[in-house]
This record gives structure tokens, sequence and C-alpha cells, in this order.
């Protein structure tokens, strides 16, 4: 029989679109509108909090659904959107800032579906709403760390090569170096020069001293600023990585302005957290030698800084940084031998030479690691523009707090860890932000955008419309033109539509959004093309004068070629957009691959099976409904 599947590919056809079906199903439950509630700096939300929430709501007549996970994130699932709002304004009023409110679309699928890892499409912003970010970089921390590096650099390069300096420091964008003699200051002058194109150097003599002014050029000082934000916004797209945002939006806006919409995020209280934090750790030495109640007097030995540790305890660091955490490339939490938790560190080739350098000169004595992040703090002026007003600009304070002194008792190398850290939760999110990088400048949230769904379901409802329309006339013309074989090939068109849901449900990261319905679209045409070709094909086999049989056989195995080569081409193409494109781009080309696969699949094959089974194997038909 010419015409017949063995029954091991007719069971392979059924359990694959059943697969298909199996993943699509999540998305007929839908979504619930949420509250989440997250606790400020990596700190758990506790059941007693849970408890006091849930308490405050149904105390107003506030039903929900309340699940607190192990991370210690508390979501609250309602009924209506109403709910959700009235929810959110109590709640943050009564937790205040201990604590992150935020609202939230929550995926209704049943638990069991979860555990099997079952999920509903992840819907773009255009679908579903999410959240947008307008962030501004704050460029003079910018210029001041730049500055400070600038300096610090210049120092180095001149003692490296054996010109010895009496000082260094920095005057507005400029740096400015103090000689002892002019012989000196000539031969640095030359060497600077020499190798820093991009500046303008100046000697000059006063009282005695000999200097060199060194002056960036504007080009250069725009360069940096430029180089701030881009650097910021590949940063904030590793930490959106980190978070697991799938075809997030982050660009540019203006000079020093980035813009950050997330759509379909699942926390949008932890992207706030994680995105607009600034830390970075500094690993300095300990003067143990220093008299702290002096210190805390402001007698503090040249070359030091006073600083404290998480207790209050007063610490004096020497000015000078062994590394900072720009030289970390991989960061991990886990816990110690006794349990505690602890961030593992692994540095870049060059901070691991500096490090390991450094500690084999100074064995047994105490290094500390001083976190660093940066607060925005109220501007007290009344008539400063307030948040989300024109002209805003905010004002940032720096905090500093040493979390752990070690005694050096080996030489360390690209790879250690820290210690010292309060809890399990702070010790991930200390390493998700040192593993995605420092921000180079801090920044801050000047705008936040929560975009409703009820935008997103009118798109959704008028895509649904549109394809529902297509696919009707498509139907209708498919069972006119080519009868009963016209239904097989809308039943082959069903199940790819089923399978392109489901195969994209499966994808982690996949978002769907109005390109990419556009996308299955443009396969479902594609698939009935490969139809059409088929069909016209098993036409003229018949007008020919071949058998039924024999018609169909040659029917799909001629026309298989010609839809091959159209599909593939057509794959390469979109390979090539999903590999190079981004946001919307990634998306269309991701469900059009998807398409396209699942096409041939059920043109082809599934088709053929449905054919085989109702027409196959009946020697004696003499004719067919086509």
């Amino acid at each position: 029989m010419i015409n017949k599947f063995p029954w091991w590919k007719n069971l392979l056809v059924a359990v694959v679109i059943l697969i298909g079906f199996f993943y699509a199903l999540p998305n007929l439950y839908g979504e619930d509108p949420a509250l989440q509630v997250s606790g400020t700096n990596g700190n758990p939300v506790s059941q007693e909090v849970a408890t006091q929430v849930e308490n405050l709501l149904n105390s107003k007549g506030i039903t929900g659904q309340y699940e607190l996970d192990e991370q210690g994130q508390l979501l609250v699932r309602f009924k209506t959107l109403d709910e959700q709002i009235m929810a959110k304004d109590l709640v943050q009023a009564y937790l205040g800032d201990r604590y992150i409110t935020a609202l939230n679309l929550a995926p209704a699928t049943p638990e069991f579906m979860r555990k099997l890892g079952m999920h509903p499409l992840k819907l773009g912003l255009d679908l579903r709403g999410g959240v947008h970010f307008l962030m501004e970089v704050d460029m003079e921390e910018a210029m001041k760390k730049m500055r400070t590096q600038l300096v610090s650099d210049l120092r180095t390069e001149l003692r490296q090569n054996d010109l010895r300096l009496s000082g260094a420091r920095s005057e507005g964008n400029d740096v400015v170096i103090s000689f002892r003699d002019s012989e000196t200051r000539d031969a640095a002058m030359s060497l600077l020069q020499r190798n820093h194109r991009d500046f303008t150097f100046q000697d000059y003599d006063d009282g005695g001293h000999y200097y060199i002014r060194a002056a960036m050029t504007e080009a250069r000082l725009s360069q940096i600023r430029t180089s701030a934000v881009d650097q910021n916004i590949n940063i904030l797209r590793n930490r959106v990585n980190e978070l697991g945002v799938a075809e997030p939006l982050i660009q540019r806006q203006g000079a020093d302005r980035v813009v950050v919409e997330l759509p379909g995020v699942q926390d949008t209280a932890r992207a706030k957290e994680i995105l607009g934090a600034t830390a970075t750790l500094e690993f300095r030495l300990v003067d143990s030698n220093a008299d702290l109640g002096a210190a805390m007097q402001g007698r503090i030995p040249p070359g030091t800084e006073l600083h404290y540790d998480r207790n209050g305890a007063p610490v004096v660091l020497e000015k000078r940084v062994i590394l900072t955490g720009d030289h970390i490339v991989d960061a991990s939490s886990s816990t110690d031998e006794n349990g505690r938790p602890q961030v593992n560190i692994s540095l870049d080739s060059r901070g691991g030479s500096i490090m390991s350098e450094f500690t084999k000169d100074n064995i047994g004595k105490p290094m500390a690691t001083n976190f660093i992040e940066f607060k925005v703090v109220e501007n007290t002026d009344p008539n400063a523009p307030k948040v989300g007003e024109p002209g805003y600009k905010p004002k940032f304070k720096k905090v500093e707090q040493v979390i752990n002194v070690a005694t050096i008792q080996s030489r360390l190398g690209s790879n250690f860890r820290i210690t010292g850290i309060d809890s399990s939760r702070e010790a991930h999110n200390l390493a998700l932000l040192l593993r995605a990088g420092a921000l180079i400048a801090p920044i801050q949230i000047v705008e936040e955008r929560t975009i409703g769904p009820s935008l997103g379901q009118e798109n959704i409802e008028n895509s649904m419309r549109a394809m529902l329309y297509g696919f009707t006339a498509l139907g209708l013309f498919m069972v006119i033109y080519y009868k009963a074989f016209g239904l097989v090939a809308n039943l082959a068109l069903f199940f790819n539509l089923v399978l392109i849901v489901g195969v994209v449900s499966m994808i982690p990261g996949a978002t769907m959004t109005l390109p990419g319905i556009a996308g299955i679209v443009l396969t479902i045409g594609m698939a009935v093309d490969a139809n059409v070709l088929i069909y016209e094909r098993i036409r003229e086999e018949l007008r020919h004068g071949r058998s039924v049989q024999l018609a169909i056989n040659e029917g799909y195995a001629r026309a298989f070629a010609t839809i091959a080569d159209s599909n593939i081409t057509s794959f390469i193409t979109a390979f090539i957009l999903f590999m190079v494109g981004t946001g919307a781009v990634k998306g269309f080309a991701l469900v059009l691959m998807v398409g396209l696969a699942s096409s041939m699949f059920t043109a082809v094959t599934a088709c053929r099976a449905i054919v085989n089974i109702i027409w196959g194997g009946r020697p004696n038909l003499k004719t067919l409904s086509i």
C-alpha cells in the first residue's frame, strides 16, 4: 500500500499534536490582577507581615488569595482590577518604605500545570501592558569617578616610568600634577604628550613647585558622557537578563536618560529594586594601628578615612583602593562551612593579577570589603521640580558600609569569597548586581508608568478578531474549492495554530507581541500555500489519467521539493532576523521560525496521515472529493 503510514508514524503524529494541545492549554486560563510585596534590600516578607496585610484587607472588605513563596515575596491575587488598585493604596500606606508594593498580573494556571512546566504565553507590552521606567544618569558623579580614576592612572603611569611626582589632584575636569624639579616635569610632559593625544597639557611654575595641567578636549568629555550612558545601558540590559525579562526595550533618550520597558514582567517590585540599585564593592587595607577614639573625634591619620561597619563600629581604612567591582566577571551566592551566607567572587585577568600582587606583599594584614551604594535624597529646595516634573534632577547620597574585614592569610588570585552578609536573600541580590555589573554612575527612576492591561486586551481582541475573520474566509475558500480535501487542510491549519502556541509557550523567555501575531497569520497563509501546491499536483496527476492512489502519492512526493525550498529559504531569513534583530523584530522572527517548522509538519506529515487514513488502502477508489 503506497498510501499507508506505519502505526508508529501515525502515533508519532498524534503524540506531537497532543503535546502541542497540552502546552497550549494554560493560555485558556488568563491572568489574575495581583499585588506583589517585596522587602527592601533583599529582606524577605515574614509570615507575620503577610498576616497583617491579610487582616488589613479583610477589614476593608477586600478578599484575595495569599501566596508567600520561598524567597519571601508575598503575592495577593484579586478578582477585579478595582480591588487590586484599592489594595495597593492601602498596603503601601500601611507598610511604608520598609517594603516595595507593586501592581502585577499573575497567571491563573492551575498548580498542577505549573509543576509540569506548563505556562501561558508571555505577552509583550503592546498586548498585556507592563512597566515603563524613565531613568536618569547622574553625570556629575560619572565625571567625578572618571577624574578619580584618571588621577590614579596618570600617577601610576609616571611612577612606572621612574618619574617621581610630589602630588596629583583634580581641579574641575582637569588634573594637576606637581613635581620637585623642572627636569622631571619636562620628562613627564614629553611622556604624557606622547601617550595621551586626547589631552592638552600646559606646564607652569608656582612658588618653587613645577606643575603640569592636563585638560581633556571637549570631544573627550563628550565621549565620556556618552560612554557613561552606553555602559549603564549595557549593565541595565544585563540586569534585565538576570531578572529573566523577555524582549525588553532599553534605549537612550536624550543626553543622560534611558527608557526601560519591561513587558510581561512577573515581578515588577524586584525589577524596580534591581534596576535602580547602584551597588559595588571596594577592597581596601585596614589601618589597624589607628586610634579609633581619636578618629571618631576627627583626628584621622594621613592617607586614611573613617568608615563604619554594619553594627556601627568605626573602621579606619586606607584611602588607596586595592580593587573595585569593575573587575568582577562573575559572582554567586552560597553558604560557608558554618551555613552562613557568602558571595563567591571571580575576577578578570587584570583584577586577578592586581589582587595576587597586592596580597603577596601584605600577608597578615586586615583587608576590608567596603560596600558602596548611592541613594536618592530629598531636595530641600521648595522651588526645585518634583519627580515627574520638567527639569527634575535627582540628588544622590553616597552610602558606604564595611561588610567584611578579613586577615589576608595567603596570596589570593582571581577567585575568593566575602562573608559577613546578613541573609541569603541579600547575598543573592549582591551576587546578581555584581555579576550584572556595577553602574558606571548612579541612575534614578524619574518616571514610572504601569501600563494597564486594558489597551493590551483591546489589541488582543482586535488581533484575534482579524485572525478569526481570515481563518474563516480561508477555511470557506478551501472547502468550496477543494471539498473534502479542503476540510482536511482546515484541520491541519488548526493543528498548526495549536502547535505554534504550544511551542512558543514552551520556549523560555519567548514573548508574544503584535508582530508575533502577524507571524502566526503569515505562517498560516504559507501553510495553506503548501496544501494548495499538493492538491493542485494531485489534480494534475488525475488529469493525466493516474489512479487515485498513485495521484495522491505523486502529489505529495513531487510537491514536497517545492514546499521544502520555499520554507527553508524563509526559515533562513527568519533566523537572520532573529540573530540581528531586537525587540518586536526578534519576536516576529521567532514565531515565524516556529510557524514554518510546524507548517511543514502539519501540511505535509499530519495532513498526509489524515488523507491516508480516510482515502488510503482503498485500491478500488475511482474518484476524489478534491
